[in-house]
């Protein structure tokens, strides 16, 4: 990075908890209790991480719909960090950018079905709570700013490169902070969907295992304040790298090789000037997939040879959450080294049948121990892959404390 950049306190929303504190507890002690089977519009039963409704209230969205009332309950976290940028630098000077892959299913569907079977759209339907920005429109209309809003569409990475792009926005002296993050839903259209291309595991995801069978699919959101300035308290936590490639080898598939996510992970040790070795904790992609699981194992032993730091899927408790994934794991990392200063250290731990897939790499993969390093936690790295061989990963830093 040119200059560094620096992230607000996180604000979440997923079925592993409502809060930074509550996530972080899910995380350190592997509570998957928000997965669980659903029936979907079909009769069918899948395994999901949807949040409940009573979790979520209305939103001041135009168009009031479950993805919207989950950004609206990270958003709720910002709104002291959102005042003091637009007082600091002025609203055309705010922008914002969102990774999401839903767009507005919930409505669509339903208007659609009324459309089949009337020949018109029900009253109050419009074309644009459909749309791929309203996300980021609704962002921008909430805290009433006049920068550049848009939505990066990317599947699985879709919020990782939001941030990439926030990044992008700042250094290209277009705005001078940024709200960003990611949001998404597991609705039916999603689960059925990926149920289509039998990636989804009838029971709770296995990363890793020998076992493993599949994607646990959950809602989610993580939005964060991204400025040139930091004015939390405590140790500021900044972006320090960032790193993307594009291998485009299938539709749906990852490259088997890991060539492609070995690439942006080497591309943002390089953008940060920081060594393999400098890497405390990685963040996995760690899907439960046969194919996603394999490649990233070869990938990470590329990248980090012998001497693979702590790492885990932190999936295994929040879901997959797709678009707003890569947002949501990297407030998991930025609550890390928050929570990892000059003590023995407390990581996310990976949920899973410790049955290791004797054909691939060995990663060093967390588990509930609650000792996993001694002194100050710096550096962490999270990996987001996406359909189209999408590949992103980001490395996040923090400094000495402050006052």
């Amino acid at each position: 990075m040119k200059s560094r950049l620096y992230f607000s306190e996180p604000g979440i929303a997923c079925s592993a908890g409502m809060t930074c504190d509550d996530l972080w507890k899910s995380v350190r002690t592997g509570n998957r209790s928000g997965m669980r089977k659903v029936v979907t519009c079909t009769g069918k039963e899948i395994q999901a991480a949807r949040i409940e409704e009573s979790s979520l209230v209305p939103s001041r969205a135009r168009y009031d719909m479950k993805v919207v009332r989950i950004e609206e309950a990270a958003l709720n976290v910002l709104e002291d960090a959102v005042n003091r940028a637009v007082a600091r630098y002025g609203k055309k000077r705010v922008a914002v950018s969102v990774g999401s892959c839903d767009n507005g299913s919930e409505f669509s569907v339903a208007g659609h079905r009324v459309f089949f079977s009337r020949g018109i759209f029900p009253s109050g339907y419009a074309l644009e709570m459909q749309g791929a920005d309203y996300v980021a429109s609704y962002v921008k209309e909430r805290f009433g700013l006049e920068g550049p809003a848009f939505t990066v569409a990317t599947a699985c990475s879709s919020s990782a490169v939001a941030i990439i792009k926030a990044a992008e926005l700042i250094e290209a002296d277009i705005a001078d902070a940024c709200i960003v993050g990611g949001v998404d839903i597991a609705s039916d259209t999603v689960l059925l969907g990926f149920d289509s291309l039998e990636a989804v595991s009838p029971e709770p995801t296995n990363p890793f295992s020998r076992n493993r069978n599949g994607i646990t699919l959950g809602d989610g959101a993580a939005f964060f304040v991204l400025s040139r300035d930091y004015d939390g308290k405590g140790a500021p936590v900044f972006l320090a790298g960032c790193g993307e490639s594009a291998d485009a080898s299938h539709m749906t598939a990852p490259g088997a090789d890991g060539r492609g996510a070995a690439d942006a992970m080497k591309a943002a040790l390089a953008d940060s000037g920081l060594r393999p070795s400098d890497i405390d904790y990685v963040n996995l992609h760690g899907t439960g997939t046969k194919l996603n699981d394999a490649m990233e194992s070869k990938a990470m032993a590329e990248v980090f040879g012998g001497d693979i730091p702590w790492c885990s899927s932190t999936k295994s408790v929040t879901g997959h959450t797709l678009g707003a994934a890569g947002a949501l794991e990297a407030a998991i990392c930025v609550e890390t080294l928050r929570r990892n200063e000059g003590r023995e250290w407390s990581l996310p731990m990976q949920v899973w049948d410790g049955q290791r897939d004797e054909s691939l790499p060995e990663l060093k993969i967390t588990g509930p121990e609650n000792v996993m390093g001694t002194g100050d936690m710096k550096y962490c790295m999270t990996n987001s892959y996406a359909f189209g061989g999408s590949n992103v990963s980001l490395v996040i830093g923090k400094e000495a404390r402050r006052g």
